[in-house]
């Protein structure tokens, strides 16, 4: 087909152009129509990790309280490469678990601090889940991919100027 076939507008282009397309008076299309279903996703994983967090930071406390009152509670294992005892554990546990909590509430809240906050405590959290899979794996395991999770949301984010 060729251009003498096509109705011509006064300019001599095209009337139907598909270069053209999302273009008029106002100027270009500025999102694509997934942008906004992509924004949501986002905003609403962020949301979902900062619950995860105050949960999992509350967790962590009653986990590092179990630790710290009862040695009993978890086994005990024989050699493991990080000697670190029960109680030691239930510490290191529930200062993580005071810290991210507060985090998470900071989350909720949309403070930028938390969301830097969050990941650097996600990671922490990943790497003591790790050390801590002799005592409990399967729920050492669910920890970290929550943490990944939480990682991955706060790390996509990018919040809007309004």
């Amino acid at each position: 087909m060729s251009n003498a076939s096509q109705p011509s507008n006064p300019q001599g282009s095209p009337v139907w152009d598909p270069s053209h397309q999302g273009t008029g008076p106002s100027g270009p299309v500025s999102r694509s129509p997934g942008a906004h279903t992509e924004d949501g996703l986002a905003a609403g994983g962020v949301i979902f990790a900062g619950v995860l967090m105050l949960v999992n930071g509350v967790l962590a406390i009653l986990q590092g309280i179990a630790a710290i009152a009862e040695d009993d509670v978890y086994g005990r294992i024989g050699d493991y490469v990080y000697k670190i005892n029960l109680t030691g554990w239930g510490w290191i546990l529930l200062i993580v678990g005071v810290v991210a909590a507060a985090a998470g509430g900071g989350i909720l809240k949309g403070a930028a601090w938390a969301r830097v906050t969050g990941i650097l405590l996600a990671s922490v959290s990943l790497v003591l889940q790790f050390l801590f899979l002799p005592y409990a794996p399967v729920w050492s395991i669910v920890l970290i991919a929550i943490d990944i999770f939480v990682i991955w949301a706060l790390a996509v984010y990018r919040p809007t100027a309004r």
